[in-house]
């Protein structure tokens, strides 16, 4: 069975021939101005009965001035959602309810919250584990690893592994050195026949290895 190019919405198929519907390269269903999503990256789901409900499950909040940048080859669980500034409250006098947002959100009302709006970053051949939830301002590194149920704000430096409520790193999976060559070599940029090509150099732990089959 060939790999599926890019633009398939629904790149899953069982030994069967069945096309499973719930999962979904994301950047072949989604065209939104504020997203902007690498080849190959999925969301997988138990059931996906159409594409706006799977938009706002992952992007609830997707309007306004912020943007999501998501890379290449990323996995994204079920559950997981990536929530921006627009849902925030201004949080720094002694309400936090919005009445703005009842009543056209001018930016200028004083219910309205006071910083710039940030963007959330999420770099490639990252995994996001079942539930978790990427806030506002999150940036995370290449091959970062998010455990369920995690929420995470912030940076998140390449190819950490993150868990917990705030989210905390547990270990990372590579000394600085060997991240830094990894960076180098780029593989989500090859050519997708190198990539397949490469496929046990990529997923094995063999940096040498990785490095001689780069195209």
């Amino acid at each position: 069975m060939p790999f599926p190019p890019a633009n398939t919405s629904h790149p899953l198929t069982f030994p069967d021939g069945t096309v499973f519907d719930g999962t979904v390269f994301l950047n072949a269903v989604l065209d939104h101005p504020n997203l902007s999503i690498g080849d190959y990256t999925y969301y997988s789901d138990d059931e996906m009965p159409d594409m706006d409900l799977m938009r706002r499950r992952l992007f609830p909040y997707l309007y306004g001035e912020q943007r999501i940048e998501i890379g290449k080859f990323c996995a994204i669980a079920m559950g997981a959602s990536f929530v921006t500034d627009s849902a925030n409250h201004r949080y720094d006098g002694i309400s936090a309810y919005p009445f703005a947002i009842f009543d056209g959100m001018a930016p200028d009302r004083p219910s309205m919250p006071q910083h710039a709006p940030r963007d959330l970053v999420v770099g490639h051949d990252c995994w996001i584990g079942r539930g978790a939830m990427i806030g506002p301002s999150a940036r995370l590194g290449d091959g970062v690893i998010v455990g369920a149920g995690a929420v995470v704000s912030g940076h998140v430096p390449d190819y950490a592994i993150v868990a917990g409520n705030p989210a905390r790193v547990v270990r990372m999976r590579f000394s600085d050195a060997d991240i830094a060559r990894i960076k180098a070599i780029a593989w989500w940029d090859w050519p997708i026949d190198a990539i397949l090509a490469a496929e046990a150099e990529i997923c094995g732990g063999d940096i040498d290895a990785l490095e001689r089959a780069a195209p």
